[in-house]
């Protein structure tokens, strides 16, 4: 009886302080990551004051210099304005209702029932695919040009070294060495070879898109649909990309300047999804997107040292020895349903998801059909391989020093891997939550709520290393297959609230 009241106290004191925090992003995160009417009418009133004050002191323009423009650098904490976000209003502050309204409104069902379909833009193929705006970085001293090739080689030691997602690690690593040899102009437009990657399909949702077809051309949802609350645990794993807005405005108080757009662009690091990564950021901080890429597929490649600490620091020894039964059997039929259903729904809830989601369906259906067997092989290994070098190369070509050495770029860096570490701590807390109401013989081992993340099947393959250093007879590979294939549509189901909900405001 004592041990049940220790629990219940434990689990209300969870569940407040998680409306603590969700409270806390809700009145810090307004005034830190998303500049309103209020705030330009208060920053404006500053200004008449200061003038004023000028006036009557007879103090010099150079001496006060204070003025709408500059205004972002004069306040502290949640009385400085972001830059670039002087001008916005109302509709980007942060609101329960109008999130609602939003995530409402952006449903296919609402859309087919209120909208008119409108004809593609056929005008031309310029005037349909616009160039994605570049942030100014600035300039960086040539020398460091050479801690930038330090780092790439050391990328590619742990690649080829300690043997960290080689297929992704080699290509990021000499796209880093070639971009920042100095004359060679590599990552220079229009001709530098690295440029044209990066903005023929990395800066667009061009190659993102073509690797969740192949991504779905390589998944079998059997694990998944086997064990369908293992889908729980996927979700648990998002929380840290709605974590990351917390994190992202609390360092908004310490001087950085993030929008809330960069924010739910930043946040999606957390699902260690690297083509969600780019996509959302090329929807909603295309500005950011080089540097984001980075950071996700970084990430994605360190998951073997990432997770494991954080997977033995929340289990114990006895949680890492609980055997799990391999999932039924799938029949086909259910296999070749699952993709269309997924589909329909997203189709019908989250519109803004089906990018993601219908090549992933597609790439799936495809393998799952049978009908199609060249296609399908086609899509997961030449087309996968193929895409996959040329956007490794695209992401390494960003790793230059006057967009990784700096405040803002560390920033995003730190926050990523913030949002990545509390995305792990989610599906380890939700498995050992569910654990208390399963029944003995159906306990889940806490391990595998750690491939709730996207990286896919990286994330199930270290949960089944770490459950095996344990015991070497505990096979839980396929059955952490279930949580990590949910993860990719958990990830693809957050962005698409995300853009669903700020997509409009750019």
């Amino acid at each position: 009886m004592i041990d049940t009241q220790k629990d219940f106290r434990k689990k209300v004191f969870g569940v407040t302080l998680a409306i603590m925090a969700v409270a806390m992003v809700l009145s810090v995160g307004t005034k830190a990551l998303a500049q309103t009417a209020d705030a330009v009418e208060v920053a404006d009133t500053a200004v008449a004051e200061a003038t004023v004050a000028e006036t009557e002191a007879d103090i010099s323009v150079e001496s006060l210099y204070l003025t709408t423009d500059n205004v972002a650098d004069s306040g502290t904490g949640l009385d400085r304005v972001i830059v670039g976000t002087e001008e916005w209003g109302e509709e980007h502050s942060i609101s329960v209702s109008r999130f609602l309204q939003n995530i409402v409104k952006s449903t296919g069902i609402y859309q087919i029932a209120t909208q008119e379909r409108v004809a593609p833009n056929d005008t031309g193929f310029k005037e349909a695919v616009e160039e994605s705006p570049e942030k100014d970085w600035g300039t960086a001293p040539g020398w460091q040009s050479l801690i930038m090739i330090a780092i790439g080689f050391l990328i590619v030691y742990l690649a080829v070294g300690k043997g960290f997602e080689p297929l992704l690690l080699i290509p990021i690593g000499f796209g880093t060495i070639l971009v920042n040899i100095v004359g060679a102009g590599m990552g220079n437009l229009p001709d530098g070879m690295l440029a044209i990657i990066y903005h023929a399909g990395v800066g667009n949702e061009f190659f993102p898109m073509l690797i969740f077809m192949g991504i779905g051309a390589m998944t079998d949802f059997g694990p998944l649909i086997a064990n369908p609350k293992t889908a729980i645990l996927g979700g648990a794993a998002q929380f840290g990309v709605f974590f990351t807005l917390f994190g992202v405005a609390v360092m908004n108080l310490f001087g950085l300047n993030y929008n809330i757009l960069q924010a739910c662009a930043i946040g999606i690091i957390g699902g260690a999804d690297g083509p969600t990564s780019i996509y959302v950021s090329g929807k909603l901080a295309p500005e950011l997107m080089g540097v984001i890429a980075v950071a996700a597929y970084s990430y994605m490649a360190l998951v073997p040292m990432i997770q494991p600490p954080i997977m033995k620091l929340l289990t114990s020894k006895k949680e890492r020895l609980i055997r799990m039964p391999n999932p039924r059997a799938v029949p086909k039929m259910e296999k070749v349903l699952f993709p269309l259903m997924l589909l329909f729904l997203t189709i019908l809830l989250l519109p803004p998801a089906a990018p993601l989601i219908g090549m992933l369906a597609f790439g799936n259906f495809v393998k799952e059909s049978g009908a199609a067997a060249r296609l399908s092989k086609t899509m997961e290994n030449e087309l996968m391989n193929i895409v996959s070098i040329l956007l490794s190369l695209g992401v390494g070509s960003q790793m230059t020093p006057e967009k990784i050495l700096n405040a803002e770029s560390l920033g995003i860096i730190v926050l990523g891997l913030v949002a990545f570490a509390v995305a792990t701590a989610g599906g380890l807390l939700m498995a050992k939550l569910m654990n208390v109401f399963l029944p003995k013989d159906k306990k889940i081992n806490p391990l595998i709520g750690s491939a709730g993340v996207s990286a896919v099947p990286m994330a199930a393959r270290v949960a089944n290393k770490v459950g095996q250093s344990e015991d070497p007879m505990n096979f839980l590979l396929m059955n952490a297959m279930g949580p990590n294939v949910a993860g990719v549509i958990g990830t693809a189901m957050a962005a698409g609230v995300f853009i669903a909900t700020y997509g409009g405001l750019r």
